[in-house]
């Protein structure tokens, strides 16, 4: 079965997503569709990012004129597109994964894995992550926190509540994984 999901006309299949196809239902394929939106979206800071070192370069070693603005949108630019990319990373299955066994077991071992690792680390993770960043960001806002360096760039606060947003969208992907898995798992077993 070849996934629908697709990045910028390629399949999902041609990029190595997924070990295994697992079946989709309709909260599955609008939590894709959301975070492939996202990670399409991200994917664009990336030449962004390598835009803004460049002229960071030319300007420093080029003309003397280093810029604390140019450095900190580097960071800034980097630290969205990373957080934004690992919902993406866990929807095409391209994240890290100790893959000595995995690759080897069936297909309902491989379900009850990222199932287990699901529910029992991911979730959680990202639920603390969304109780303990909230409050920081809401301070963040509410001081309208910028950068201390002279020059720097105003909205510290701005790159912060992605933290949360990052959160978010890992949630949303892994209650997906968990519907899709919990799907494999409700399959009769092939004789």
């Amino acid at each position: 079965m070849e996934s629908s999901v697709e990045h910028f006309g390629t399949p999902s299949a041609v990029l190595g997503a997924g070990s295994f196809d697992l079946p989709r239902n309709r909260f599955s394929n609008a939590v894709d569709s959301v975070v492939v939106r996202a990670g399409d979206a991200a994917s664009w800071l990336w030449p962004l990012l390598v835009a803004v070192v460049v002229l960071q370069v030319v300007l420093r070693y080029g003309f003397g004129r280093g810029s604390a603005m140019l450095e900190e949108l580097q960071w800034h630019i980097y630290a969205v597109g990373f957080m934004i990319g690992l919902s993406y990373c866990a929807n095409v299955d391209r994240h890290v994964r100790v893959d000595v066994i995995y690759r080897s077991l069936s297909v309902r071992a491989r379900a009850a894995i990222d199932l287990a690792g699901t529910i029992l680390f991911l979730l959680p993770l990202c639920g603390y992550l969304v109780y303990e960043t909230l409050p920081y960001v809401e301070s963040s806002v509410r001081f309208g926190e910028r950068s201390r360096e002279a020059g720097g760039l105003p909205g510290l606060f701005l790159l912060k509540a992605v933290i949360p947003l990052m959160a978010v969208l890992l949630t949303v992907q892994g209650l997906a994984v968990v519907l899709k898995c919990v799907a494999v798992l409700r399959q009769p077993r092939e004789s």
